[in-house]
This record gives C-alpha cells, sequence and structure tokens, in this order.
C-alpha cells in the first residue's frame, strides 16, 4: 500500500524534494544601511563587496553587500517613506526581513513549497548580467519573515546582478566568523507548532531536538524550544514560543518590542571562540556575562576541555557536551536599541546540540538585562 502523509504526498515524493546546501545571505531591513554597513565592517569584521541603488538602477532603495568568509550580509534601506521596506522598519526597527537559501533550481524549490501550502512572496525569476544568470524565488515565514530560494550554480559575479562592486575604503580585519550555524526564530503563545509542521510538511525538515518549560526555565519565566533541520543538516532553525512564567519572558520581550514575530538570534561559527570573542569585545560588542560561580567544577560537569578554563571565565564563554562532544557558545547582548535581535557565538568541538546545559544560567543572565531595563 502506497504510503502518504499530511500533505497527501507519498513518502516517495517527499524524499529530497528540497535540498538545501547552507545559508546563501541574510538580509536587514534597516533605517539607514550606510551607517549598519559601518558598524559590521567595523565591529564584526565583514569587508564590503557589493552595493545597489540609484547608480546601480535601483530607485526605491539602497543594499549593501558584506562579507567574511562563508557569511553574507545584505543591509537594505528605504529611499522614500510609504514603502514596505520603510513600514517594516517603522514596525519592527531594524531587523532580519528574509534568510536566503541555497538550492540546485530556485523555481522548483519554489513549486515544490507552495504546493504544499507555503504562501508565495517571490515568484521565481531569472536574474542576467555579463557574469550569467541568478535564480531567485520566495515563500513567506512567521511575521514578516521570508526564505528565500538563490540558485548562483551560473552566476560568477560578486553577489547578483544588480548590484556593482563596492570598497568602503576601510577594512578592519576579519574576527574570525565562519558561516551561519542557526537562526532561531520567535513566535506568538501557542504558535510554535504551527510553524513546526510548516518545516516538516512544506520545507521537508525533521523536529531533532524539543526543549519544554523544565528544560528552559528560571525563577521567573520560561520558553518551548523545538529545533527543525533539513535533511543534510545545513541548515536548522530553532523555533521558541513563551511558555507561562511569573514574569514577562525573553521571548515575551522581544515580541512586544520587535512588533510580533521575527528572528531573534543569528549564531555565527567560528574555529577559535576565545580569538573571536576577544577581538569582538575589542571593537565594542558587549555580551551577556554569567556568574563566576558557573565555573565552579565546570570540568567536573561537562567533562575535560582542550581549553584552558581562565580565559573561557574571564570572556564568559559557556560549554556544554552531548554524545558527540562539546560546544563553547556566548551570547551578545541586543545589537538594536529595541531589545530585539543579538548573536550568538559558537565553536562546536563535535557536538551537535545547543547547550541545553547553560540554559538556565544565560536565561538568567538575560533577565538581569530584562530588569535592568525594566521589562521582566
Amino acid at each position: 500500500m502506497k504510503q502518504t502523509s499530511s500533505t497527501g504526498l507519498s513518502s516517495t515524493e517527499e524524499k529530497d524534494f528540497l535540498p538545501l546546501y547552507g545559508t546563501d545571505y541574510i538580509e536587514f531591513y534597516v533605517g539607514n544601511a550606510k551607517q549598519a554597513a559601518h558598524y559590521y565592517i567595523t565591529a564584526f569584521g565583514f569587508e564590503g563587496i557589493a552595493y545597489a541603488g540609484p547608480e546601480t538602477g535601483m530607485r526605491d532603495r539602497v543594499s549593501y553587500v558584506l562579507r567574511q568568509n562563508n557569511l553574507t550580509f545584505v543591509f537594505t534601506t528605504s529611499l522614500h517613506p510609504g514603502t514596505p521596506i520603510a513600514a517594516h522598519v517603522a514596525k519592527h526597527g531594524d531587523g532580519i526581513r528574509a534568510i536566503a537559501l541555497i538550492v540546485d533550481d530556485a523555481a522548483d524549490a519554489w513549486r515544490e513549497t507552495t504546493r504544499r501550502g507555503a504562501v508565495s512572496d517571490q515568484e521565481p525569476e531569472i536574474l542576467s548580467d555579463e557574469d550569467g544568470q541568478l535564480g531567485i524565488s520566495g515563500i513567506r515565514l512567521y511575521g514578516d519573515t521570508v526564505h528565500l530560494f538563490v540558485d548562483r550554480k551560473q552566476y560568477s559575479g560578486l553577489f547578483m546582478p544588480g548590484f556593482r562592486k563596492w570598497d568602503p575604503g576601510f577594512a578592519h580585519g576579519s574576527t574570525g566568523l565562519k558561516y551561519v550555524d542557526h537562526c532561531v526564530g520567535n513566535v506568538g503563545w501557542n504558535q510554535m507548532n504551527k510553524w513546526v509542521s510548516f518545516y516538516e510538511n512544506v520545507m521537508g525538515f525533521k523536529n531533532i531536538l524539543t526543549f519544554d518549560d523544565q528544560d528552559i526555565s528560571t525563577e521567573y519565566s520560561a520558553l518551548m524550544s523545538k529545533v527543525m533541520s533539513n535533511g543534510n543538516g545545513y541548515v536548522k532553525f530553532p523555533i521558541n514560543e513563551p511558555a507561562e512564567g511569573k514574569k514577562k519572558s525573553q521571548v515575551e520581550e522581544y515580541l512586544e518590542f520587535y512588533g510580533g514575530e521575527g528572528v531573534q538570534h543569528v549564531a555565527l561559527a567560528t574555529d577559535n571562540i576565545i580569538e573571536t570573542v576577544r577581538e569582538l569585545m575589542h571593537r565594542g560588542i558587549e555580551f551577556l556575562k554569567v556568574p563566576d560561580s558557573y565555573y565552579e567544577g565546570l570540568e567536573e560537569r561537562v567533562g575535560k576541555l582542550e581549553e584552558d578554563l581562565q580565559p573561557l571565565k574571564a570572556l564568559g564563554i559557556l560549554v556544554d557536551r552531548d554524545p558527540e562532544g562539546y560546544l563553547l557558545q556566548i551570547f551578545s547582548k541586543p545589537v538594536e536599541d529595541r531589545p530585539t535581535l543579538f548573536f550568538e557565538i559558537i565553536q562546536r568541538k563535535g557536538a551537535k546540540s545547543f547547550g541545553k546545559g547553560n540554559f538556565k544560567a544565560l536565561f538568567e543572565a538575560m533577565e538581569r538585562e530584562q530588569a535592568l531595563r525594566g521589562n521582566l
């Protein structure tokens, strides 16, 4: 008998219908793209590589493209009031609009996901210039966020047609950031399972980890989280929703100040977290701090580490272990005036998990910041 899923498609049809090969780029809608680009070049170690705006024929917006190793960030701002970009910034502040994913065929990715229930955001399009052609399409996600599908196999340009080379004339050197490890989304009350089903049924992901309010809770607040991963594990999207607690959780604070659902943080991978964090701190990036007591008996809790304990303690880097190995991680304070978007810096030493053993210490640190803002 032919097996079918909740989408009505056979298991054979569903197998590998959406192969993904990582994150192509992340696009931010911001109030001032020129200043945002300067910040990420100076503080995070990106290089300016491409630009689009009125000078390139794009009349309604400007975009600056930054790159560091396999990380590409795009900062876009509207040139006029009353546009969708301007409305996005007015509602959310600076935030992530698009997570672009690498695919074999952007048109096929759009067809497969929309026929499974995705709402189209951008119909398939082929963009061409002297460097070849690039396929792009998009579907809507939670809140005002979208997934773009990008096929650049036949394109050799810096970024995509419509952009020209951009050299800002200054650089501060890499901070050792390599690629997107995962992106975390915050959704509203009782919405997590809806978006888990979306990733399962529309994009062919699997729920590889679940954390409930017993795993992620403090004296005051709690949240729940499920980690969604595509088949090859190149793309992972944890999804958070609030849970009942005595006071306002970090997810509730985010939803209030962002004006709805959206990307809470992006985890950026490094091969040497100590050097990367030292350099980021030197450039002005602020990180959450845990009490020194966290490091008492750390190796008894997580096992022997290759790193010296003292620099981990001095920098505030957290450690957790799973059956595959261990990981080191640290979380920045919000990088906007609104307490919304922040970054995680992560180094994996074999571990495939997400730092469950650090949740309590991390969220207590977040609550201390919430209390200072008067939002706990």
